[in-house]
């Protein structure tokens, strides 16, 4: 049976990955992954929480990990080399495996290709040099590549299909102990250790503030499966009026009156599903200053960058606080004019991002470099 070595970093990449390994049966998946890949078939090799890290700060912390994982891939792609390697986002290792894939003659699939428009532009020639094929999943992204020559095919967003909302709000009201006659905000503080104790301080000051000034709303924290419950209870040990929610992402999005989201993936959601927010973005003063230096684009907020314009507040580093996330908040929900159009212009998003099956079109590439070795793509 054909062998797929996968590469994938984070909660986001192992959600999407999963619908692409549902889609490509009658091949064996391994590497590094997560639960969602597992459930799928998929044999994880090594402790995927471990590489659930942001920040080049940060990183440096667990290079040692790194690098013998590293090593370990190298053995196997020299002893037992897979049909085709896939890499998922996460270019800090995937360019790493990348080459040493490429040394081996092993076919190379890059699925949700690092942003090197954003930043780290060089990356467009190890794409060059070392991919057999990239699945794009923005429409500009696939026209930088068209410009540099290199193999690719725009399969659009993987978001698009994996949102779903499973409950009504009654039903998530009932379930959560929630007043659906009041307003909500939700705040989303990530699914990575690091971000969680950055944010969810700054959030939990920014509630109790709010607390005072809208006594009519709850406040909803996202809190992350993969993340210890001690942690939330450590900076929240007074949780009275504050509602952990522990699932259902997408119907606390759409529910919510208006959102506090952390930067990536999940901007991408919100902007889909249509309620009114606001990203914040908050690391190291270290990893800020080296992004700072490096990042090319004007915005941080993908829906901003998809759009080409200001639509969402963007509240970065300095101005990730209590206070700017207050003003925020209190500019949208007090001004409903200002609100509803912000609601309105968020289904531009859509139709930037279309409707395609990402997962669909990336199981139809890598079957066709597979067993056709790539030559009826365009």
């Amino acid at each position: 049976m054909p062998q797929i070595f996968w590469v994938v970093g984070d909660k986001s990449g192992d959600l999407h990955s999963a619908k692409v390994i549902e889609k490509s049966t009658g091949f064996e998946h391994i590497g590094i992954g997560g639960p969602h890949m597992s459930e799928k078939g998929f044999r994880s090799l090594f402790p995927f929480e471990r590489f659930n890290i942001m920040g080049f700060a940060e990183v440096l912390k667990h290079l040692p990990f790194i690098f013998s994982v590293e090593k370990k891939i190298k053995q196997i792609f020299a002893t037992n080399p897979p049909d085709l390697v896939v890499l998922v986002d996460f270019p800090g290792l995937n360019f790493r495996i990348a080459e040493i894939a490429y040394k081996y003659h092993i076919r190379i699939l890059y699925y949700i290709a690092p942003q090197f428009w954003a930043w780290r532009h060089d990356r467009i020639y190890q794409m060059k040099r070392f991919c057999d094929h990239i699945a794009s999943i923005f429409p500009f992204e696939k026209e930088l590549l068209d410009i540099h020559g290199i193999n690719s095919t725009y399969v659009g967003h993987p978001v698009i299909e994996e949102i779903e909302i499973q409950i009504d709000k009654l039903e998530f009201a009932k379930f959560y102990e929630l007043d659906p006659d009041r307003k909500w905000i939700a705040f989303f503080p990530g699914s990575r250790l690091e971000e969680v104790k950055t944010l969810l301080p700054i959030y939990l000051e920014a509630i109790k503030r709010l607390k005072k000034s809208h006594p009519q709303y709850h406040f909803l924290i996202s809190k992350s499966r993969v993340i210890s419950s001690d942690i939330y209870s450590s900076f929240c040990p007074d949780m009275a009026d504050i509602h952990f929610i522990d699932g259902y992402n997408y119907e606390m999005m759409k529910y919510s009156d208006f959102l506090l989201v952390k930067s990536g993936t999940t901007t991408v959601e919100a902007g889909l599903i249509g309620t009114p927010f606001a990203i914040i973005y908050k690391t190291t003063p270290l990893s800020y200053y080296i992004a700072k230096k490096l990042i090319r684009v004007k915005y941080i907020g993908m829906p901003n960058i998809i759009l080409n314009r200001p639509l969402i507040p963007e509240l970065i580093q300095g101005d990730a606080t209590p206070e700017k996330i207050i003003d925020t908040i209190s500019c949208y929900i007090d001004s409903p004019d200002k609100y509803q159009e912000l609601a309105s212009e968020l289904s531009l998003l859509k139709s930037h991002l279309g409707t395609s099956s990402a997962s669909q079109k990336t199981a139809d590439i890598i079957s066709n470099i597979i067993v056709h070795g790539g030559d009826q793509l365009h």
